[in-house]
């Protein structure tokens, strides 16, 4: 029998493999991500998670947003939305496409398209007319 495909984790990636997903979010945002084996620390003992409080400065969360862009092993950074819409001249800034940000509902706070800086450049790409 075959054995079992390895894990990625931090020991596992080079400076050219961005392996891991990074996730700012509410508490139950990021449990429901840890839950599902996203959590990782590297070998600096940086984690790949915020979690945001009422109490969070905005600072922390713009410190945390710029190192997990630098990093090079996180290929996606989930943000919750509510969360985004503090630091959203960051996120519009953000131009590169790794790591992709995306934005993403929270239990409290639905998801609104019209927010999405992702979604608004997307749809700046296209006219009506490519998709008819």
């Amino acid at each position: 029998s075959r054995p079992p495909a390895p894990f990625f984790n931090s020991k596992m990636t080079s400076k050219s493999n961005r392996s891991l997903i990074a996730v700012i979010g509410d508490e139950d945002t990021c449990t429901g991500f840890l839950l599902a084996g996203v959590g990782d620390v590297n070998s600096k003992r940086q984690a790949n998670y915020l979690i945001v409080t009422k109490e969070t400065p905005v600072s922390t969360i713009e410190d945390s947003f710029k190192l997990f862009v630098e990093r090079d092993d996180i290929a996606i950074i989930l943000i919750n939305q509510f969360i985004a819409e503090d630091i959203r001249y960051l996120l519009d800034a953000h131009t590169a496409a790794i790591p992709a940000v995306l934005e993403i509902p929270s239990k409290e706070h639905p998801y609104d398209s019209s927010k999405d800086s992702i979604l608004r450049r997307a749809k700046g790409m296209f006219s009506g007319d490519d998709f008819r």
